[in-house]
């Protein structure tokens, strides 16, 4: 959902996921003499509270010592930016944020008229599109405040567990579980599959009746001994095949399709693998689509995979069910393309969407970006491109050079960095991919007819032509958009923070306890409105031109 309220020379755009408000603020030139900040207080109709937010920066003047994790009212300590987010916003509920700039000084803030704006946040589950993010940042000061870094084992009740998932386990055994008698079926292609409270779903849904087949990756002893193991221990060994064609690849998809008399009705896919690492550690999206059409492709899809095809047989058929897509899509489409492909012309099309873009891009990826990417990327363009990586890869220098590109890579505080943060702890469920697994693409997600990719597939040349995958292309949902931009901008600014305390920790000299303080004047505006800047270009894309609503 998006709401634009302008008051006087002052403006607040609010954007809404399912768990996150994105408030962009914007001010007519004149206006930003003497600013010190913005102050926002929330009122949450639908649980009857409301506070002023916090933040973590203080003004040196009133809060020089601040203790290590402590946050503090933005009526005092404002926030210094004309963007903010509010990430402690729970889904399905109906908020209303006062947005007050603040002047003076320090010590004599000055309130200048409140403006107000009233938003619904996203149901995870819609008519058409279900989406479930796991909360991906188990090394956090969230995590370390309410949980000490203790082991989620060590947590009562699985309160630990329940935070990290963020319904995405939930959602999964759910989707599992409506196949609940003779009627219905169940068609999975998966990865690692050893998470067991599912693969006990799937038991659980076969022991009613339901027709239950999973077609799982044999083809490598990891993640084969992991995924056999676990079969045997949940006793649905009857319920599966193995995937063993063409050794050198992987079947890396992670989709379920639901059936009612013999009919697909809807499909599970994303990012998760059936694991603890996949649900409870690194950053995972798991996308419910209801449409039978959609669900009936990867049903066909399905039954081609479960008779193990080769890479050759099976690259010839997808390339007929799914051609690669040339120039723009229909609006309001849902466009499945499977892998292993013949050419990476899919690939190529993401990059000339991409190149397309007139206002944002936001990619995330796991293992790097691709070649085809990071030529994209290295051009110099005017419009804003965000990067959410697990690591920053070899070619860096290659795609991080326009100033427009910012990049966030998946880290934690460490030990030398806690100068106002506690210590942050992973819970170590995953080796290879310990932060960012997801795997999507957004493509101008606050414009009228926004792009979203979404699926299995890590946007690689292996991933293209060598891998079982599966990926959505979903065009012209803003309420899909909304959801998955909240979400980006949420581990993008996580990780932000982190991954800049990492670089400069590695500069020599690097004073090991400063503390970061806002400033006492409007000095930290002029950014903002200076031509061509990526804060500029912040300031006009979150906040839309107050000149022109």
């Amino acid at each position: 959902m998006r709401k634009y309220v302008k008051q006087d020379s002052f403006s607040v755009h609010a954007i809404s996921g399912t768990y996150v408000v994105i408030l962009g603020f914007n001010a007519k030139k004149d206006a930003i003499d003497g600013l010190l900040g913005f102050a926002i207080h929330r009122k949450d109709h639908t649980e009857d509270e409301q506070y002023w937010l916090k933040g973590f920066k203080t003004f040196e003047e009133t809060e020089p010592n601040p203790t290590p994790g402590a946050l503090f009212s933005t009526l005092e300590h404002p926030v210094q930016s004309f963007r903010w987010a509010d990430y402690t916003a729970k889904t399905d509920h109906k908020y209303t944020y006062k947005v007050v700039p603040l002047t003076g000084r320090p010590k004599n803030l000055v309130q200048g008229t409140p403006i107000e704006v009233e938003i619904e946040t996203e149901s995870e589950d819609g008519r058409t599109h279900a989406v479930f993010f796991n909360r991906g940042v188990a090394a956090s000061q969230a995590y370390a405040r309410k949980f000490r870094n203790k082991d989620p084992d060590e947590v009562e009740g699985g309160k630990a567990y329940k935070w990290l998932s963020r319904g995405l386990e939930e959602a999964l055994i759910e989707f599992i579980g409506q196949a609940n008698g003779p009627e219905y079926g169940l068609r999975a292609s998966v990865y690692e599959f050893n998470y067991l409270p599912v693969l006990e779903a799937f038991k659980t849904a076969a022991d009613s009746g339901a027709d239950v087949s999973i077609v799982y990756d044999a083809r490598k002893d990891n993640p084969k001994t992991a995924n056999e193991e676990a079969i045997a221990q949940a006793g649905i060994g009857h319920l599966t095949i193995p995937r063993k064609s063409c050794k050198s690849y992987i079947s890396h998809n992670k989709f379920i399709v639901l059936l009612k008399n013999g009919t697909p009705l809807e499909v599970w896919t994303g990012s998760t693998n059936i694991t603890k690492g996949g649900i409870f550690g690194q950053s995972n999206v798991g996308h419910i689509v209801r449409d039978t059409a959609v669900a009936a492709k990867y049903h066909k899809y399905w039954n081609k995979l479960k008779d193990d095809p080769t890479g050759g047989e099976l690259r010839t058929w997808v390339m007929s069910e799914t051609p690669d897509p040339c120039g723009p899509i229909q609006a309001d489409a849902i466009m499945p393309l499977f892998s292993p492909r013949k050419t990476l012309g899919a690939l190529e099309w993401y990059c000339e969407c991409m190149d397309d873009s007139q206002e944002a891009v936001s990619l995330t990826a796991a293992f790097g970006i691709n070649p085809l990417l990071a030529d994209v990327l290295a051009k110099d363009k005017d419009y804003l491109r965000y990067l959410l990586l697990e690591k920053r890869g070899s070619n860096y220098d290659v795609y991080s050079q326009d100033h427009d590109t910012q990049i966030a890579v998946g880290s934690k505080f460490s030990e030398d960095f806690l100068y106002r943060w506690t210590k942050e702890k992973l819970t170590c469920y995953n080796f290879h991919v310990r932060y960012v697994h997801t795997k999507y693409m957004l493509i101008d997600p606050l414009s009228d007819e926004p792009t979203v990719i979404t699926g299995s597939a890590n946007f690689s040349n292996a991933s293209t032509r060598n891998n079982d995958e599966n990926m959505l292309v979903i065009h012209g949902d803003k309420r899909v958009a909304d959801i998955y931009l909240g979400e980006f901008f949420r581990l993008f600014h996580h990780f932000y923070f982190r991954y800049i305390a990492t670089l400069l920790e590695s500069k020599e000299g690097f004073p090991e306890r400063t503390h970061a303080y806002l400033k006492p004047d409007d000095s930290w505006t002029k950014k903002y409105y200076e031509e061509g800047s990526i804060k500029h270009k912040q300031r006009v894309f979150f906040g839309r031109d107050i000149n022109q609503n």
